[in-house]
């Protein structure tokens, strides 16, 4: 790791980067394009020293609450979180100035702050998004080898939703000839049902390939599941959305399924929900008088 002085915290949309880089080794990771000028080995963490502060100062000024979002570039609960512990303090400010979060991980260690994520919940409105792609166990440890097991997020999900804390699940990516079937999204999708999930964000039943993630990806791919590079270049090529040949029926398969179980599978409906801020303390002040 190496530390920076950061000089903002928050983006024009309220999201915010703890660290640049991971440690979590997922094969497909998006975050290693070139595109996001990330100029330091991925796996050396960025930890800006000062985001804390930064964060403290911005909500200061704030003149409205909002949600404020976290974990979209880099997950807020790396390895070395466990000794910074920089996402809790984040959240301990959002919780001490009324602020929403919706918080993206795959790790089962944020349930170390469940306490805090209780406190947003109860004054405005906490939502915790978790990644999904690969239901079997064994595949998931290849796929997204130094991160909480599928089922150990699963875990997590059913734990908030015991907590009344909103869940929203990514189905993504998912990567053609290796967990684009119809088992694996159904076991997934059944994981979803049971943890009674609010929504999930599925575009398609792919991935993206950019310069940077696409060489990353590929040389994983011989080195887990030799050939099937060869297969990629044949089909895909330098394409930058890369649709498994099994996306319509994945698709209908999960349209239905969300239909059926009143799960909320509209792209935009769940961001809009996302990005929602709701003072339940306000409102529980006006339902009184």
């Amino acid at each position: 790791m190496h530390e920076v002085e950061a000089k903002a915290i928050l983006s024009s949309n309220n999201g915010m980067n703890i660290y640049r880089g991971c440690t979590h080794g997922c094969i497909y990771c998006d975050s290693r394009s070139h595109c996001y000028q990330m100029n330091h080995l991925f796996e050396d963490i960025e930890v800006k020293s000062n985001a804390v502060e930064l964060l403290e100062d911005a909500l200061k000024r704030k003149r409205n609450k909002c949600m404020i979002g976290t974990g979209a570039m880099t997950d807020p609960y790396l390895h070395l979180d466990v000794q910074l512990q920089n996402t809790r303090k984040c959240l301990e400010v959002i919780e001490r100035y009324g602020f929403g979060v919706a918080i993206h991980t795959k790790s089962a260690r944020i349930l170390r702050d469940l306490d805090l994520l209780k406190s947003i919940n109860e004054k405005s409105k906490c939502v915790v998004e978790m990644t999904l792609t690969t239901y079997d166990e064994e595949l998931c440890k290849i796929i997204e080898p130094n991160v909480s097991t599928t089922r150990e997020r699963f875990e997590v999900l059913k734990t908030l939703q015991e907590n009344n804390i909103k869940t929203v699940v990514w189905l993504s990516p998912i990567l053609p000839y290796i967990n684009d079937t119809t088992e694996n999204i159904e076991g997934i999708l059944n994981y979803c049902r049971e943890a009674g999930v609010y929504g999930i964000i599925c575009f398609s039943m792919g991935l993206t390939l950019r310069e940077g993630n696409r060489e990353y990806f590929y040389k994983m791919l011989d080195r887990y599941f030799p050939g099937l590079k060869e297969k990629y270049v044949q089909i895909y090529g330098n394409s930058y959305g890369v649709t498994s040949k099994n996306n319509s029926e994945l698709m209908a398969l999960f349209h239905a399924f969300c239909k059926e179980h009143h799960i909320v599978s509209d792209v935009n409906a769940v961001f809009s929900y996302l990005h929602k801020y709701e003072d339940k303390q306000y409102e529980q002040i006006k339902f009184n008088f």
